[in-house]
């Protein structure tokens, strides 16, 4: 069925269980003495599919009914000359002329203007007219238009204020980390997560086809969630049952997957040579002569002189992932249902990989009309996430890859694996199960009861009651085992290989478990009510949560044969376990009210008293409010009267403060551990007793307000729409120890202390235009926001000169020294200021104070992190006849990452490194001399010619589809068939080349990210 006919039944439910409009029964008409004509009649849509819940009016009288379950509705006592109007949500109202007709059958046909009048905030909805709050969302269909197995990918670019980097494409471990209009904390700057109403962890897990919409809160909005809302809010809702006949909705896609890039390595002879520049600069003889390099190009003995791609070598041109989703939904006028079920798959990029990740998951989602007064939901989730690696992390495989010299062979001719690089590391073994295998299973349940009664003698009033439990359990087991390697016999003509065991000399195995039971209550109290043109909608609620949990690991080693991997089997010698468990708890009282005057005076006030068990007592509860106004201008008379193109307009403001409690707890309390060394009595060890750190009785909760102004205008309807936001957020009561200013000589461990102090500002716009040209349809939507933030207070070591200190500067920003140039000549370098060894094809510092020496005063600090403070969003939508067309350009700016690769002596260099480096012949090199891992002094101290500029655009999301034609559909008893092929980041334009833009910082030694080609299906029954 047509996915605006579910919204529309979804925007039913979120009323009967939300506080905002239609929360409060509407009383039925009673049955009215007949006479006249009794009519009957059925509702349908388009599709044919029968709508019940219709309202159906006599106009201008209070006679009406709805329709059944099936679409029929009956009416007594209508005249014959009576007009019927039918009214449904997300439906053209439409009216009809009796005529002396006994019988009328209506097709309403969805008007999804309607359906996107309402936008989900905390605990409830509103119209998007009367918003005040900076709040922004995303269709789930507009998510599921990605091939993203992880939502976190798919948010950024489409909506205004969230800013993500994603650093690995490693199935199970791709996400991207998101910010909410940047960081403004020293911390934790992590969102809060909120699904279907309740604190979640999982967001990045769920499957998108059961997404109905994901709402952003990055104001005054978030203060209803009081101590956890600083870094902002994500609103998840998921999708619920519409009434009528069940429809049966199944979706399948296949991807092809291909890292975004990967580094050119030099081949052999380029290799050879730079080892020869290398051992040369050291006083010593070359390695290899020319009549080797010739050999390592021309292929003539691949035993002895190879040319080894090691990356073609372990990773493979295509790997695949495939996602299926079967979905059933519908229902009556007193239960309607969604339920669905999905699996996939997704595997790594190695040759032989055994790097997976596989999903399962379920869920169930009831509503239930139990009497006029009583409306129950039930929602029933479950996920497994099986996560299969090798025990040799990926970081530990890329090293190996970049190290991996051209001139020796990762696979010898005869298809044997070659030696290793160091401890075992030959990446063509190390990514597979030929060393064991690591399996992380997490095992996720949530449940959510819901239930709404009405308060029939007092209109308006009602009450709710919920209760969420969460429960996971997670099974962790890595078995290591011996693996065998070859090396060449350099005594034998014959190219005899020589087995060698290499990494552990036994077998080993690692387990633990790990439960974790979240459970919430909330009890809320909901008056909405219309008087004339004044409309409030107000709430009181208390929260109760408690978080449980429990571990327990177990080690052994010297198992006598890899041939059984269970604990019993491992040797008593150094066997180990080891367990723990924690319990959080938090009490909360919040409400809101929310008031309009003819939709064009708006109003809304929220709070929230937040208790954590974080905070000593006496400091545990914190109070959070939040107010924000508007003025629709557009509604008054003389804007209406005088500018007529200008159709909406809108002027909103908002403070509101909140908290952010993600630190480390019991920090007002002494804290102890067990060192790993004791005290010896008779033959047994007894462990000691240590302090882990000094405590703070004052400890409180880090407090952000946030200041917030905007506008919305419209233009020609809808047809061209702005909305611009201009922000301010001050952070105080940050913790951060008085390390810096406390001398090292006093040997004292500073607590944690409420001292720090940030601001981060920036603005959002969002400019959208859609038309109708005949049957042609388009959208084009561009979204920007820049961010920026900048330490307002942070212990600054006594005597950094200013250049030096964070103050100032935005969080995280490093200290390098400042990189001009390239010596080309030794003149250069006797005629500046240089360190001691400095020689021609190094890379020059300045002398940033000019006291004519190079010392660590001379270094900066950066004013850009890796984070991006641009982020840039261009969607462009198109529909004709059956196609329909989207694509998605994402770009950032703003950001430098430190990458220097772990080259020289040790291992390979990136082929653009050393391609264009600095020698005799060739003085104006980009690239400074060929160099031996840290030994020159530019390359152990950080500077910025390894910090590199990372601004990106990508094509983030191409989407095209045919929908065939209803008329072939119907035939074969299908509602809708569609195909399609999609991508992600299909082009990548930047100026590093060498690397993915959003890589790690570090020594380019990551998983990469990932590039996808998808094609797919879905068909409703």
């Amino acid at each position: 069925m047509n996915p605006r006919y579910a919204k529309a039944m979804l925007l039913l439910c979120l009323f009967a269980t939300g506080t905002e409009a239609v929360s409060a029964r509407v009383p039925l008409p009673g049955i009215w003495q007949q006479s006249n004509l009794t009519v009957k009649g059925k509702v349908k849509d388009v599709n044919g599919n029968s709508l019940p819940g219709v309202t159906v009016l006599v106009k201008d009288t209070k006679k009406g009914t709805t329709s059944d379950e099936k679409g029929n509705f009956t009416l007594t006592d209508v005249k014959k000359d009576a007009v019927l109007v039918f009214q449904y949500i997300g439906f053209d109202p439409q009216e009809v002329k009796l005529e002396g007709r006994t019988s009328v059958n209506m097709v309403l046909k969805e008007n999804q203007k309607t359906l996107d009048e309402y936008v989900v905030v905390g605990y409830g909805t509103q119209k998007k007219v009367t918003k005040t709050g900076a709040v922004s969302s995303v269709k789930g269909a507009e998510l599921q238009q990605s091939p993203n197995v992880n939502i976190s990918n798919s948010l950024v670019g489409r909506i205004p204020g969230i800013i993500a980097v994603n650093n690995s494409g490693e199935p199970g471990n791709d996400g991207s980390r998101i910010f909410i209009r940047g960081r403004s904390t020293l911390g934790n700057s992590s969102p809060l997560v909120v699904i279907d109403g309740f604190p979640r962890d999982g967001f990045e897990r769920m499957n998108p086809n059961d997404i109905e919409s994901v709402s952003i809160l990055k104001d005054a909005a978030a203060a209803i969630y009081g101590s956890r809302a600083a870094n902002g809010v994500i609103l998840v809702t998921t999708k619920r049952g519409k009434g009528g006949k069940p429809t049966l909705s199944y979706g399948f896609n296949q991807s092809f997957v291909t890292p975004t890039r990967l580094p050119k390595m030099a081949d052999a002879p380029t290799y050879a040579r730079v080892v020869n520049e290398i051992l040369q600069y050291g006083g010593d003889k070359p390695r290899y002569t020319e009549e080797q390099i010739r050999k390592f190009g021309d292929g003539t003995d691949p035993w002895l002189y190879p040319n080894t791609n090691w990356y073609d070598a372990a990773i493979k041109k295509t790997s695949l992932q495939n996602r299926h989703d079967l979905s059933l939904s519908g229902g009556t006028e007193k239960m309607s249902y969604y339920i669905s079920l999905g699996s996939l798959y997704q595997d790594g990029i190695y040759k032989k990989s055994a790097t997976n990740y596989r999903q399962q998951n379920v869920r169930a989602n009831l509503d239930a009309v139990v009497t006029d007064n009583i409306r129950l939901r039930f929602d029933l989730a479950g996920r497994l996430e099986n996560k299969s690696y090798p025990p040799r992390s990926a970081s530990s495989i890329f090293r190996s890859l970049m190290r991996g010299r051209p001139t020796e062979n990762a696979i010898w001719p005869n298809g044997m694996p070659g030696p290793d690089i160091e401890y075992g590391d030959n990446p063509v073994v190390t990514s597979t199960n030929e060393i064991g295998y690591t399996n992380d299973k997490n095992y996720v349940v949530n449940g959510t009861f819901v239930a709404v009664v009405n308060i029939p003698w007092v209109q308006g009033l009602f009450v709710d009651g919920s209760f969420a439990y969460d429960q996971n359990f997670q099974f962790y087991k890595s078995f290591v085992k011996p693996w065998t390697l070859y090396t060449l016999d350099a005594n034998s003509t014959d190219h005899k290989l020589n087995p060698a065991i290499r990494g552990v000399s036994a077998p080993q195995l690692n387990e633990s478990f790990s439960s974790n039971r979240l459970s919430t209550v909330n009890v809320k109290v909901n008056y909405v009510r219309a008087f004339g043109k004044h409309n409030l909608s107000s709430f009181f609620a208390v929260e109760q949560s408690t978080f449980k949990g429990d571990n327990f690991s177990a080690s052994r080693r010297y198992f006598i044969s890899d041939a059984l991997d269970q604990l019993f089997a491992g040797g008593d010698k150094e066997k180990n376990n080891d367990g723990g468990g924690f319990e959080y708890a938090r009490r909360n009282f919040f409400g809101r009210v929310s008031y309009n005057y003819k939709e064009t005076y708006l109003f809304d006030f929220n709070a929230r008293y937040d208790g954590s068990q974080i905070f000593p007592a006496g400091r545990r509860y914190g109070f959070f409010p939040g107010a924000s106004a508007g003025w629709v201008i557009s509604n008054e008379p003389f804007w209406k009267r005088n500018i007529r193109r200008l159709d909406y307009f809108k002027i909103r403001a908002s403070y509101g403060q909140m908290g952010n409690d993600q630190v480390n707890p019991f920090q007002y309390l002494s804290t102890y551990g067990f060192s790993s060394s004791g005290v010896m009595f008779g033959g047994d060890l007894n462990k000691s007793i240590y302090q882990l750190r000094s405590p703070n009785e004052a400890i409180t909760w880090e407090v952000a307000n946030n200041y917030d102004i905007g506008i919305e205008a419209k233009i020609l309807g809808d047809k061209l729409a702005f909305e611009g936001d201009y922000f301010l957020t001050r952070r105080s009561n940050i913790l951060v120890p008085r390390g810096q200013s406390m001398p090292v000589y006093t040997g004292m461990t500073l607590p944690d202390e409420n001292i720090g102090r940030v601001e981060n500002k920036g603005f959002e716009v969002v400019l959208s235009h859609k038309n109708d040209i005949r049957k042609f349809h388009y959208e084009i939507i561009g979204t920007l926001t820049h961010a920026q933030n900048k330490i307002l207070f942070w212990d600054e070591a006594p005597g950094v000169p200013s250049w030096q200190q964070n103050t100032g500067k935005q969080i995280g920003a490093p200290l390098y020294y400042k990189a001009i140039g390239i010596y080309k000549s030794e003149e250069e370098v006797k005629n500046s200021v240089h360190l001691g060894g400095a020689r021609a094809g190094d890379i020059i510092f300045e002398d940033v104070n000019n006291d004519n020496v190079i010392d660590d005063l001379d270094r900066v600090r950066m004013d850009r992190t890796e984070n991006p403070t641009w982020i840039f969003g261009l969607t462009m939508v198109a529909k004709f006849k059956n196609f329909d067309f989207t694509m998605l350009w994402q770009g950032a700016t703003g950001a430098s990452q430190y990458l220097r690769t772990e080259s020289g002596l040790i291992g390979n260099f990136p082929m653009a490194i050393v391609q264009d480096r600095w020698t005799a012949d060739n003085t104006n090199a980009d690239w400074p001399r060929a160099y031996d891992r840290d030994r020159e002094y530019w390359v152990s101290r950080q500077n910025t010619f390894w910090y590199w500029n990372t601004n990106y655009m990508r094509l983030k999301t191409l989407d095209i589809g045919y929908n065939i034609p209803s008329a072939i559909c119907k035939r074969v008893g299908l509602q809708n068939f569609r195909v399609y092929v999609s991508g992600q980041n299909l082009v990548t334009i930047d100026k590093v080349k060498i690397f993915d833009p959003e890589a790690p910082s570090g020594s380019g030694q990551y998983y990469p990210q990932t590039k996808i080609y998808n094609v797919g299906l879905n068909i409703t029954f």
